[in-house]
């Protein structure tokens, strides 16, 4: 076999990952529709939503390198767009006096509410990326850092716009495990082709070798406006579908507890690989969700097992940093999930 068919073969390998993934999600979603718990339906909705956010981040931290702490703040845009475009008009009123009369009038469906949350979120990256972006290393971290805390505080205190402090109410309980199903599969598909386009690709070789990368001639800042940019789109809709989930918004939602979540379940799965976010949201929502039910309490024959409360909190922190110590690359190690290579070379040679 040539090298031209082998890198065809990979290509098309590559090319089977978000499917697969996708028949992941979707084989999580029927299993937990088959129990028929509803406690289970409100996990696995969660945890769909949280792989929007998570694959969203990934978008530009997996392709970048740079490690951002900003990108709950894109999570807070797109949920409160969602609240300010889809709340009844006399809600509004009493709730958030100060919006403008636009907004204040303003009764959209779900839908389109998700895609402006979305693209406010983006708008803002757009700018603040701009600034943020031309730094490098710990300084850009600590720059999205310092932007999450600009974004909480103003929220926290713009209280005619927002509410300050207190909880927005009333919002649609429209979430369901299909349709966060749903999102999570567009937000893979454009992670992948994101991935497999030129600046996905430009992008990961200025973060495997900045200095090569540049004298080839590739544009860092310009492709990671571009990630970054996309990245935030997502986790805007990601942050409207938690509101639209929960039905309650307030701004320290979607602040420090969201921000080390979010990078939780990255480096748990693995950074280096889109199938790397996608496990590492199965695998500690999965864990979270035992640990609380063994918590509330386990029944085996005449005996009640529980663990002390808080346990979930120790149990998780444990193993996190069991992963960082014996997989510091993550569960899947910058490995993506794919069709065996004889599957794929066998029916590249049919063809031929």
């Amino acid at each position: 076999m040539n090298m031209v068919s082998q890198h065809r073969i990979r290509r098309r390998m590559a090319a089977t990952t978000p499917l697969l993934l996708a028949l992941l999600l979707l084989g999580f979603v029927l299993a937990i529709s088959l129990t028929g718990d509803r406690a289970l339906a409100r996990m696995a909705a969660e945890t769909l939503i949280r792989v929007t956010l998570v694959v969203g981040f990934w978008i530009f931290v997996g392709n970048s390198g740079v490690v951002s702490f900003g990108h709950a703040a894109f999570a807070c845009l797109g949920a409160y767009v969602s609240a300010w475009t889809t709340l009844k008009p006399a809600m509004k009123a009493t709730l958030l006096p100060g919006l403008p009369d636009l907004l204040a009038n303003a009764e959209w469906s779900v839908l389109p509410a998700a895609v402006a949350g979305g693209l406010l979120a983006a708008v803002v990256a757009l700018l603040t990326g701009a600034a943020i972006l031309r730094l490098s290393g710990i300084a850009a971290s600590i720059a999205t850092f310092a932007f999450l805390a600009m974004v909480n505080t103003i929220w926290a205190n713009w209280t005619g716009v927002t509410g300050g402090t207190s909880s927005v109410v009333g919002l649609a309980r429209y979430v369901s495990p299909w349709v966060a199903l749903g999102w999570a599969v567009v937000t893979l598909l454009v992670a992948a082709l994101y991935g497999a386009s030129a600046s996905g690709l430009a992008l990961r070789a200025t973060r495997e070798d900045e200095v090569a990368a540049s004298a080839s001639g590739i544009d860092r800042y310009r492709h990671r406006l571009l990630s970054y940019t996309l990245s935030a789109f997502f986790c805007g809709v990601g942050g409207a579908l938690m509101g639209h989930f929960i039905g309650v918004i307030n701004p320290d939602g979607f602040y420090l507890g969201l921000t080390f979540l979010m990078l939780a379940m990255l480096v748990v799965g693995g950074i280096g690989s889109l199938s790397g976010a996608v496990v590492g949201v199965l695998a500690l929502s999965i864990a979270v969700e035992a640990l609380v039910r063994m918590e509330k309490g386990v029944t085996l024959g005449a005996t009640t097992f529980a663990l002390p409360p808080g346990s979930q909190e120790i149990i998780i922190a444990v193993a996190m940093i069991l992963v960082l110590i014996f997989r510091p690359a993550g569960l899947m190690a910058g490995r993506e999930i794919m069709l065996p290579a004889r599957w794929v070379a066998g029916r590249h040679s049919t063809k031929n």
